[in-house]
This record gives C-alpha cells, structure tokens and sequence, in this order.
C-alpha cells in the first residue's frame, strides 16, 4: 500500500504555495491534454504543493525544472512513485544518481548515439513506408494503433530482440504498468515485464544475436559483466519507454497536423522542414512528468522542500512557459526558438532523443508521400491517459485515398 495516503499540508508550506491538483485524474483535463494542464496550472504558482495523492510538490516553470532535475544531490532519482509507495521500480540507469549511473549510461550510449540512428534510418524508412501503406488505401485509420503504435514500437521492438507479433499485448502490459496507483498494482504489472525479460534473457545467453540485450550481456561495468538483475533492470526501463511514450508524442502532434491543411501541404513540398514540426510537436505536446525524492532539506524557489517530500517536474509544461516565448500555446514551426526539457536535461536527459526525433520526422515524411491531405474524423472523443505519462487513446483520421 502507498506510503503517503492522506491529503496533507506540511507545516512549511505557505498557503499561497497550495494548489489542488490531482495529476492522475483532474477534471480540468480533457483530449486537449497539454492545452488543458496549461490552462488549468496559470493560475498556479511555479512552484506549488498539491495535497492530492499524498502530497507533493510541482514544479511547471522551464528554468526551474533544469535546475531540480540537474541536482541530484538533494533531488534524487531513486524513487519515482506518486505517491510512493512501498519496494518502488528499480531501473537502470534512471534510478541511479550520479556518478553511479554513468556506467550504464555508457553501455547504451552507442545503440543510441546520432551516428547509430543514422545508420537505422534507411530500415525505419522502409518500416515507416510499408506501415503507412497498410492505410493509405483505405481512407481512414486509427492513427494511434495502426501507425503510430505500429511504427516506433515495432523499431524498439526489432531492436530489443522481442517477437513483432506480441506488439499489442505487450502495449497493453505497458499502459496497464502506467495506470498503476497502489503497490500491488506496480508489483503486478513489473511482474508481467520482468517474466517477459527473464525469458528472453536466459535465450540470448544461449542464443546470442545483434539485438540491444546481447549487447547487455555481454558489455562491462567497471570492468565486469552486468548480471541479470541488472540487464532486467535495464530492460525494463527501456520496456516502457519504447512502448508507450513516442507513439504518444507522434500522436498528439499528428492530431495538430491533421487541423492544419496548409502546413500538411508546406511539410509535404519542402521535407527539410520537417525538423522544425518535430520540435515544435516535441515543445507542445510533451508526455512525461518526472519525479523526484527530496534527500535532504533545501530551501530554493521561495519553497522549503524536506527530506521525504516527492516533486513532479512537469516536463510537459516546460514547453509552454511563457516566459521563455511569446504564444507559447500557438503551434508555429517558423518560430525562432522551441526551447523544451521534454527529455529532461542534465544526468538523466533520455538517451534516446535523437532516435525518437528521427522516428517522428520519417514517418511523418513518409506518411504525407501517401496521405497528403488527411483531417481528424469530426465528433469523435480521442479519450486520454494522464499522470507520469501522458497518452492519447485514440485519434481516428480520414482522407480521400489516390
């Protein structure tokens, strides 16, 4: 059961520094997910306490979170529940503060580095063109399942070595591990993805191939093998982020897409903008809020964090800090500057951006080859999952097929 269960206010927190937001199901949030939390949170300070799922802090301002997110000395990412709870995930290296996690950052930096998407890119675009073609034809498509699950999830999945044709179930595994709110249901989804690892494990130590846990078997830490708790531990970090978070940002930034007719032909005619779509989509429409575990008392901000507090850094607000930009709610990919944290930034920045913005900048140049003109299917709810990370359920698009 949570540790934290009753809605408090700690005696240091000012009561101007109190804002009731729940992050797992708040009523201002609807399919306009990001443009609702913008809404819902202007009023709310920099930083503010929400006394809603045990209590915790919430940090939405851009510079703000950099400077949370870079200090690990007193914001720990060694608990990453909220509210937390009892024996949390363990998962490398993101559990890991520094300098503890820089070994296993080495171990994944080369399957991620720039120079090895480049060479993915030529096997995401083949991938990317015959998953667009499956649809092309037919005029109409959920997005979110039949494209944009499809895509970066079969790429993460050819790359971890898991079978293509567990693709739903193990999305399922995922969002079911994401909805997760007490103990016995973190246990129990963990549960389900360690089995799936563990199995796959014990192949590839008598099977060995090219995929990224052959890799983990067989690379060093500190000159020493990894053992399996720890492949398993890294597998199951990169489980859930393969799985789920960019299809979800593609999503959101194909909904937007598919309002806007003229910008569909400019992207379709002049494909080196596409850089610029992708990081406009990646600063609006953010999915991940990570937290943090205060480790010692520290007073910064106008606030007095102590020790055992939990902090959300919402990512997703970061993009839209208008102090940073003018129309920070306005999707304009001309605009001169996108400043985002969506893969946080400093010790534990995801290394898998330069994959994901590779990822969404192919599919969306090989989706408008074959859908050029293409609308989101009018007076139908997309339905939304929020909390540490954000999806959208659905988003059916319809077109005129060639």
């Amino acid at each position: 059961m949570a540790i934290h269960t009753a809605e408090v206010i700690p005696p240091l927190v000012k009561p101007e520094q109190v804002f009731a937001f729940d992050i797992y199901a708040d009523p201002r949030i609807e399919d306009d997910v990001q443009g609702c939390y913008a809404a819902a949170l202007r009023d709310a300070p920099d930083v503010f306490w929400t006394p809603l799922n045990g209590g915790h802090w919430v940090v939405q301002r851009h510079d703000i979170i950099a400077q949370v997110v870079k200090n690990p000395a007193v914001f720990s990412a060694r608990e990453m529940q909220i509210p937390r709870v009892e024996n949390p995930p363990f998962m490398i290296p993101l559990s890991l503060d520094p300098p503890e996690n820089m070994g296993y950052r080495h171990v994944l930096m080369p399957k991620f580095s720039p120079r090895a998407v480049t060479d993915l890119r030529a096997e995401m675009r083949d991938m990317a063109a015959e998953i667009v073609a499956d649809v092309a034809n037919k005029g109409a498509c959920d997005f979110v399942e039949d494209v944009a699950a499809r895509f970066p999830v079969s790429g993460f999945m050819k790359l971890m070595g898991l079978p293509l044709e567990k693709l739903r179930e193990f999305r399922i595994i995922a969002d079911r591990h994401f909805k997760a709110r007490t103990n016995e249901e973190h246990q129990a989804s963990s549960a389900e993805i360690f089995a799936i690892f563990r199995e796959l494990i014990a192949f590839r130590r008598e099977t060995p191939g090219d995929d990224l846990i052959s890799h983990f078997l067989t690379a060093e830490v500190e000159g020493r093998k990894l053992s399996d708790d720890e492949v398993l531990a890294m597998c199951f970090v990169l489980f859930l982020g393969g799985m789920d978070t960019v299809t979800n940002v593609t999503s959101f930034t194909f909904r937007q897409l598919a309002k806007d007719p003229v910008l569909q032909q400019r992207l379709a005619a002049e494909p080196s903008l596409l850089p610029r779509f992708v990081e406009e989509g990646l600063r609006m429409f953010g999915v991940i809020g990570t937290p943090r575990l205060v480790v010692q008392d520290f007073d910064a901000f106008g606030v007095s964090f102590r020790k055992g507090e939990m902090v959300l850094n919402a990512l997703w607000q970061s993009g839209r800090d208008d102090t940073k930009l003018d129309r920070p709610n306005e999707f304009d990919i001309d605009r001169e500057q996108m400043p985002h944290l969506n893969f946080s930034t400093g010790p534990h920045m995801c290394l898998g951006h330069a994959l994901a913005r590779a990822e969404m900048a192919i599919l969306t140049e090989e989706w408008l080859k074959q859908v050029p003109a293409f609308s989101a299917k009018p007076g139908v709810r997309h339905g939304f999952r929020i909390g540490l990370v954000v999806a959208i359920e659905s988003l059916p698009l319809e077109w005129h097929p060639a």
